[in-house]
């Protein structure tokens, strides 16, 4: 439909007495329907009055089916292409509303509820399965639909509903006298009834406009300011609530974030042959770390409040490396020559990822990735750490089982609990956990628990001469709460620096395996900042700010090669799940957090307090934040059609084959298995892989490579979602915005811009060029 025109008054009064016509002439043939008066505000209420008079028999399956052969074969509306003019006039088309940016909704039954407690809406509202009004709105923030011109509020009000079939229904009153029920098909039923007078503010906003249907969540579109509503947020993106609420919520967001900024070295320094002491070093370096890229992320990446740290991403390739052939009966400096290699591995990916943002071919590779190619790689992250998990947190399982139940009763059943108007238990399920079962561990360990005649905790298990001692050394050093002596021999006062175990080793092998490794982290990081832009009610960024946010993470992942933190630097995926639990989505309170985990890696016996965490209570945190990387990797399928045969394939088939094969080339294990532990053996396949070539370096990595399941889930789902037939609705095409809209919405310019001075800089530096 068009709008009519509002000053032409003979256009008006034309298109009244057409009407008017119409309405006399189909009167003598339709029967009088009663006014429907609402006397209880009960939904069910005008359910049967519609089925009484008749009007439900009006938009029936007959009618949704005649009139959804005339839009098939008269016009359409794609939301890939846009809205098509009708060839022949006639109605509003048969569509399929598109809600969330790309997210197809399956046909729901019609809900028809009448409006209540309002002056400022008059005669029937009806409602979509979700409740939603589907009415009038100003032409700024519709969707057009349909090509007939109505009168203005002012001489008559038109709502417009949807049934279950995505037809719209019509209720028109003119001229406040009388009101007709109008489908789609141009079907009136006249019924003599008068509705309440509207608010003049109401009429002024929705004269002369047409009958508009949402397209997106809130009923705003994204040309307007309404993303910028912070629905159900505490803490806005650029909110400044003081700085005693920001240190709060700063404190609140890191230690939600607490079980993935801290565990990773308690579980690859030891394996690696570090001491405990090297152990808190890479905890500071880690905290320093975390706090310089997650300022600069929030300062020049894509200005999202997305905490940037040491990736699971990089966890896989890591402990590939450290479990080569070479390294495996080293003994002296064995932790020193490893991370090494670690560093230079990680140097060389970050530089190919640092390339792939700032010369805009992410920008061209975002066509390709979909939430159909995220949700599985991001799953089989969490995923590959099956084999590590419960068996390293069942060594102690007095301690673990306790653990992870507590973890889930805090996170899920009390979830709900609120105290002082705080969830506390949902946001710091996990730190609260720690503590008291750390606590627990601590009252077993001083109780003997684990103390057995003639064994010390002290001596290591390759120095006991007993069986019997020997048999429990593993106990007692993964239970004990005592055994690490980090808080003995780490420095009050010491700052990370870079290069701090030496230069870093480049290889060709352990660089391919990197630069791959550096794909998979940017597709995480792709989904998060999707998923985060839209829980925070902003409108997604552009290409080039992605792009951006990419390059800038393959720097940070080049600082943390330099400092050696043993792992890259990118966006952690919890971070969407923090955001979601704390309702805080704020800036300044991450930078200000940030600074904190700068100023506390400068302290060392923070990070020697945190390497004290008994390994058994280290590997049952990961077991829930594996699963949860998990879930909130499927959970992008929200963004498709999640019953569409071609997207459950797809990810099935993903998620399988990149379990099964790695599998496959894990079975070739070492001569010697006692050489690795059982935990370790699955990523000793890079040098024992079937792939024989002349090149061993080239062996190493293809071995290597496949033996990772992000990897081979990576490369089936891409080819897979790119080859097989699906609209851009089922498969749920990632949409991202446009340079134009942020020159036209300062609000949305100030999400993602960069800061005044660093703009300017860079405009002084385009101007010198030309």
């Amino acid at each position: 439909m068009e709008t009519g025109s509002s000053s032409d008054s003979v256009g008006k009064l034309e298109l009244q007495r057409e009407r008017a016509t119409a309405n006399t002439k189909l009167g003598s043939t339709l029967p009088k329907i009663e006014p429907f008066v609402s006397r209880t505000h009960n939904p069910r209420e005008l359910k049967s009055w519609a089925k009484r008079t008749g009007f439900v028999s009006t938009f029936s399956s007959e009618t949704t089916t005649s009139n959804s052969e005339k839009f098939d074969s008269s016009t359409g509306f794609d939301l890939e292409r846009g809205l098509h003019h009708h060839k022949n006039g006639g109605s509003s088309p048969k569509i399929e509303i598109d809600p969330i940016l790309g997210r197809t909704r399956p046909a729901r039954g019609s809900e028809i509820e009448p409006a209540s407690g309002s002056a400022s809406r008059s005669g029937n509202e009806f409602r979509n399965g979700n409740g939603r009004s589907l009415g009038l709105r100003d032409e700024k923030k519709r969707r057009r639909i349909g090509d007939e011109s109505v009168v203005g509020v002012k001489d008559g009000e038109r709502k417009v509903g949807l049934n279950g079939n995505g037809i719209g229904i019509g209720n028109v009153n003119v001229n406040g006298s009388g009101a007709r029920n109008e489908s789609v098909n141009g079907t009136v039923n006249e019924i003599p009834a008068t509705t309440p007078p509207m608010e003049p503010k109401k009429e002024e906003e929705n004269a002369g406009t047409d009958i508009g249907i949402e397209m997106y969540p809130g009923g705003d579109d994204p040309d307007t300011g309404g993303w910028h509503r912070h629905s159900g947020m505490r803490l806005g993106l650029r909110d400044n609530p003081g700085f005693v609420s920001l240190m709060y919520y700063a404190l609140q967001h890191y230690l939600s974030l607490a079980g993935s900024l801290i565990f990773i070295p308690l579980i690859i320094v030891p394996a690696m042959g570090g001491t405990d002491k090297d152990t808190a070093t890479v905890i500071s370096t880690m905290l320093l770390l975390s706090g310089i890229t997650t300022i600069l992320h929030s300062y020049f990446g894509t200005r999202l409040p997305l905490v940037q740290g040491s990736s699971f991403v990089y966890l896989a390739p890591a402990l590939v490396i450290m479990n080569a052939r070479e390294y495996r009966n080293l003994s002296e400096h064995k932790f020193r020559h490893i991370m090494r290699e670690i560093q230079g591995a990680i140097i060389i990916g970050s530089i190919f990822q640092s390339i792939l943002g700032f010369t805009g071919l992410m920008s061209l590779l975002l066509r390709l990735i979909n939430p159909v190619v995220v949700a599985p790689t991001v799953a089989a992250v969490g995923l590959a750490f099956f084999s590590y998990g419960f068996p390293q947190a069942g060594s102690c399982v007095e301690v673990s089982v306790p653990l992870i139940l507590l973890v889930l009763i805090f996170s899920l059943y009390l979830r709900g609990l609120s105290i002082f108007g705080h969830r506390l238990f949902q946001i710091y399920a996990v730190p609260l956990s720690i503590m008291i079962i750390w606590t627990y561990a601590f009252f077993l360990t001083a109780g003997g628990a684990y103390d057995y005649k003639g064994c010390s905790p002290d001596i290591p298990s390759s120095n006991i001469l007993l069986d019997s001692c020997r048999r429990h050394a593993y106990t007692m050093q993964h239970c004990r709460t005592d055994v690490s002596n980090a808080w003995r021999t780490s420095a009050w006062v010491r700052i990370p620096y870079p290069l701090q175990w030496g230069v870093p080793i480049f290889h060709l092998r352990t660089s391919m395996i990197m630069i791959i490794v550096s794909l998979v982290a940017s597709v995480d990081s792709v989904g998060t900042y999707h998923s985060t832009s839209l829980l925070i009610n902003s409108k997604p960024p552009t290409p080039g700010i992605v792009s951006r946010g990419i390059a800038l993470e393959g720097f940070c992942s080049i600082l943390a090669g330099l400092w050696g933190s043993s792992t890259g630097s990118t966006t952690l995926t919890e971070n969407m799940h923090t955001i979601n639990i704390t309702k805080v989505a704020n800036r300044r309170a991450v930078v200000l957090g940030a600074v904190f985990l700068i100023l506390f890696s400068f302290v060392g016996k923070v990070g020697a307090i945190l390497a004290s965490i008994p390994l058994s209570l280290a590997a049952s945190i990961l077991c829930f934040m594996w699963g949860l990387i998990v879930a909130l990797g499927l959970s992008t399928l929200q963004y498709g059609q999640t019953s569409s045969f071609r997207n459950i394939a797809i990810v099935g088939v993903s998620l399988f084959l990149g379990l099964s094969i790695p599998a496959y080339f894990q079975q070739y294990q070492p001569e010697s298995s006692l050489i690795l532990p059982s935990y370790f053996v699955p990523y000793g396949a890079a040098s024992n892989g079937p792939v024989h070539t002349s090149s061993k370096q080239f062996d190493f990595a293809i071995n290597a490579l496949m033996s990772m399941s992000m990897v081979v889930t990576l490369l089936i789902a891409f080819v897979l979602d790119n080859t097989v037939p699906g609209t851009r609705q089922e498969r749920g095409v990632y949409i991202w915005s446009n340079p134009e809209d942020l020159a036209t919405d300062p609000s949305i310019y100030a999400d993602y811009s960069l800061p005044t001075k660093v703009s300017r800089f860079f405009c002084w530096s385009r101007c010198l060029r030309t």
